[in-house]
């Protein structure tokens, strides 16, 4: 089952279309400017190829705040019995005003009734991230030694998605 039909998605403070093929190199050469891509060394080229290439299990938005680019997410579905989010990348202009944790909620509450688990990973040294999933409700389940790059880790998060949706959610 597709999650995710639609090419557009209005949120309530920001709406998500899917990435053109044509957009991939200036959203690459933004995110390669940008923690973590930066600090691992990612190439805008492979990060084109990443946004553009064909991948049938790959949803790729870009996130529009304003009538601005704000961003990118990438998703992947199905993996390990959930999703898994690739990517997340709100531009600097962009954060800290509630994107990242609408677009979060409104793809966990679409993966909830098909799917168990929702996964992401998050560098060592991103502590920002890594709280801001904390308080979203992911737990750390592995952590990944020298995945990217020497001398850097990942984790693995979890976040177990229940059937029904409590009222407090």
């Amino acid at each position: 089952m597709d999650l995710f039909p639609s090419r557009t998605y209005a949120l309530s403070t920001c709406s998500l279309r899917r990435v053109k093929r044509s957009e991939a190199q200036d959203l690459a050469a933004t995110l390669v400017t940008m923690d973590p891509w930066r600090t691992l060394d990612y190439q805008a080229d492979a990060l084109a190829l990443y946004l553009s290439r064909p991948d049938p299990t790959l949803l790729r938005f870009t996130i529009h705040s304003s009538r601005q680019l704000a961003g990118v997410l990438c998703l992947r579905y199905p993996w390990l019995k959930g999703i898994y989010l690739e990517l997340l990348a709100l531009f600097p202009p962009h954060q800290g005003l509630g994107l990242g944790r609408e677009i979060m909620t409104w793809t966990e509450a679409r993966a909830r009734p098909q799917t168990k688990n929702f996964w992401v990973t998050v560098s060592s040294f991103n502590h920002r991230a890594r709280r801001f999933y904390k308080e979203l409700g992911f737990a750390e389940v592995a952590c990944l030694q020298n995945l990217i790059k020497e001398g850097y880790d990942e984790f693995l998060l979890r976040k177990i998605l229940s059937q029904k949706q409590t009222s407090h959610n």
